[in-house]
């Protein structure tokens, strides 16, 4: 179909499929592919033939680790599909999608109901104002029950869930009733009876995409039953505007970098057209901007890849020749994204045989960093050793076998280490100065503590008559560019507000990088005089036992420096609740599965960080020196007849030359 000036009115719908692992993710997007003409026959994941689990890896684990991508059409849509990885340890991955769907579908098994990746899905997925659509799964399943399922959702999730099976596109008087309420101009025209039968439609797409309703639907992926209703659910109640954005300037944003023949940045255009040999504007988190050219642009399906001459706004593409764009950073007129929610909160160290060549084990581990950013592999020289961030065990046996199937590398990763971050406790003054000859920066900052999960603010206060507004963007910049160490562990620093009070320039000798200097040296100062404290990862866990376990688990938890609300009962079931240390918690799946002989599970979840409750001990266990710390000095450096000379923090505040109080 085609408008008046020739453009085709088909909606283009992005649109990712989330779960909690084994939920039935993969198998559901086998059926709606199938459905939709864009396979011949369904595959299975226990079967290792999914469509869109392409990895070797994938298929002999039976889960999906990267993104999948596909696309196909139903009704007058062209739906393109993001099946994203089910398990905890690659949620990174999972979230690296979001900001690029237009509608997400969450699986929820009846089964097992809602579980702790289930909540943690949907706060995602509510950080970025991802409309949703559920399909209530395995209800062939014995024990699984739909309604149940319902109200646990409307309970943890959104009262707004409402069950759809069935819908048409029309409206009777009894789901008036449940819909009504949940938009007061839609409840005010319901009651007056001014609200026509043909108006109900388009009020229901505006409250899903507003998310104000969650539309639900049950089904058994496995057996098909349910996924053509969802489909024709899903077209009714879903609308995109993609066409009046492909006259507007190129923008689109990179959620995925792969490395094989070549590297390609799998892009979802916002806004204009991509054409292949096109330049454009690459930006990055920290505010580089460069410009490249596009040598190739290719549609993904499944493992294919196919050349094509351009990508349209609300499309999705594969784009060769963006070398120094990373997944999260925007082309064109599109910014970068901000910082990602979830974060690993375990680090490992990794050991292989010395007769590698270090370079090219190196250059392994940079590959795979480059296509999964938060592995944020650290070489320390000095120690001759490199260690990852990573989410949990599975992720390290999938960096395992990749070094090995990839790059011929036999590498063993050591346990799982807790990722520490400090903050402060009060509020100081910072000052750095760096003057060596012929260079000159100084700034003051005031340090505070800002809100639990806030990470690193800025704040200028300086006038700009007394520091023009380009430097105080420079040291804005510089601020936010690197990740700053704490001086108790020389772990990340956040949860701090750094306010410029003042900053001073030489109109002959400043160069850019004299406040990068300043800048570093300054927060390194004030935190050598603020009071530290080490924060600690913490998960939020829910154990459902028999209830002669109850007890058991209490005491545990207790043990383990956690805390619980009191336990609820479901059936012969006790299921607690609370939260607790992930360094005291990380193992206790194993010790509750053994007491209980297997009858007993606990689902955790990341949540956030807290002051560390043996901090003592880890601060001695670490034994981090911050005024060795070299390459990270908090003194400054000043100049007198001509040679610059070394004043250490303890004294800088004295030689400093701008009055800030």
């Amino acid at each position: 179909m085609a408008d008046k000036e020739g453009r085709e009115t088909e909606k283009r719908i992005c649109v990712g499929i989330l779960a909690h692992v084994d939920a039935g993710k993969t198998t559901l997007s086998e059926q709606l592919l199938y459905l939709g003409g864009a396979l011949r026959e369904r595959g299975r994941v226990d079967h290792g033939n999914a469509f869109l689990d392409t990895e070797p890896i994938e298929r002999e684990r039976g889960i999906t680790v990267f993104s999948g991508q596909a696309d196909f059409r139903w009704g007058n849509s062209v739906y393109y599909l993001l099946d994203t990885p089910g398990h905890t340890d690659f949620s990174a991955e999972m979230e690296r999608v979001l900001p690029a769907l237009d509608f997400a579908i969450l699986v929820v098994s009846c089964a097992e109901g809602v579980q702790g990746h289930t909540e943690t899905l949907w706060r995602l997925l509510s950080h970025y104002g991802v409309p949703v659509l559920l399909f209530l799964n395995k209800i062939d399943r014995p024990g699984a029950d739909a309604g149940r399922t319902l109200s646990e959702l409307r309970r943890k999730c959104s009262p707004a869930a409402v069950l759809l099976d069935g819908f048409s596109g029309e409206v009777d008087d009894t789901l008036a009733e449940e819909l009504a309420p949940l938009d007061d101009d839609l409840l005010s025209r319901y009651f007056d009876g001014t609200i026509a039968p043909d108006e109900w439609l388009p009020e229901l797409r505006r409250l899903v995409r507003e998310r104000r309703l969650f539309p639900c639907f049950s089904g058994s992926a496995l057996r098909g039953e349910g996924v053509r209703e969802f489909l024709d659910g899903m077209e009714l109640l879903t609308e995109t505007h993609w066409q009046e954005k492909e006259d507007a300037p190129f923008g689109a944003m990179a959620y995925q970098v792969r490395r094989g023949a070549s590297r390609l940045v799998w892009l979802k255009v916002t806004s204009g057209t991509l054409r292949c040999r096109d330049e454009v504007l690459c930006r990055a988190a920290d505010g580089t901007q460069t410009r490249e050219k596009v040598t190739e642009l290719l549609r993904c399906r499944g493992g294919r890849l196919t050349p094509i001459e351009s990508a349209r706004a609300g499309e999705l593409c594969c784009a060769a020749g963006l070398s120094s764009v990373r997944a999260g950073d925007g082309v064109g007129d599109q910014p970068p994204a901000g910082p990602r929610e979830l974060t690993p909160v375990l680090l490992s160290r990794a050991q292989w045989d010395e007769s590698y060549d270090l370079r090219a084990v190196l250059a392994a581990f940079r590959t795979l960093e480059d296509e999964e950013p938060a592995l944020c592999v650290e070489w320390n020289e000095p120690l001759r050793e490199l260690r990852v961030h990573v989410m949990g065990e599975v992720q390290l046996e999938i960096l395992r076998e990749l070094m090995e199937t990839r790059f011929g590398f036999s590498v063993t990763f050591g346990d799982c280490e807790v990722l520490y971050r400090e903050t402060i406790e009060d509020t100081v003054h910072a000052c750095g100065h760096f003057e060596p000859l012929r260079h000159y920066a100084e700034v003051h900052f005031l340090l505070s503590p800002g809100p639990r999960g806030s990470g690193i603010t800025f704040e200028s206060r300086c006038p700009l008559d007394v520091l023009e507004r380009s430097w105080q963007n420079l040291i804005r910049t510089h601020v936010f560019e690197k990740e700053h160490k704490g001086v108790l562990l020389g772990a990340p620093l956040t949860d701090v507000k750094v306010t410029l009070l003042i900053g001073r320039a030489h109109l002959k000798h400043t160069e850019g990088g004299d406040f990068r200097e300043a800048v570093y040296r300054a927060i390194r100062e004030g935190l050598m005089h603020a009071k530290n404290r080490v924060l600690e990862p913490w998960c939020a866990f829910s154990a459902a036992v028999p209830q002669e376990y109850a007890g058991r688990v209490m005491s545990d938890v207790q043990r383990l420096y956690g805390t619980f609300s009191p336990p609820s009962l479901e059936g012969e079931t006790a299921v607690i609740e609370g939260r607790a240390p992930v360094s005291t918690f990380l193992n206790y799946q194993r010790e509750l599965t053994a007491f209980t002989r297997g009858r007993g599970s606990v689902s955790i979840r990341f949540d956030g960080y807290e002051p560390c409750h043996n901090e003592a001990e880890v601060i001695a266990m670490r034994g981090y020196q911050p005024e060795a710390d070299t390459e990270n000095p908090a003194g400054s450096v000043f100049c007198s007849h001509g040679a610059g000379y070394y004043v250490p923090w303890q004294e800088a505040e004295s030689h400093m030359h701008c009055e800030w109080k």
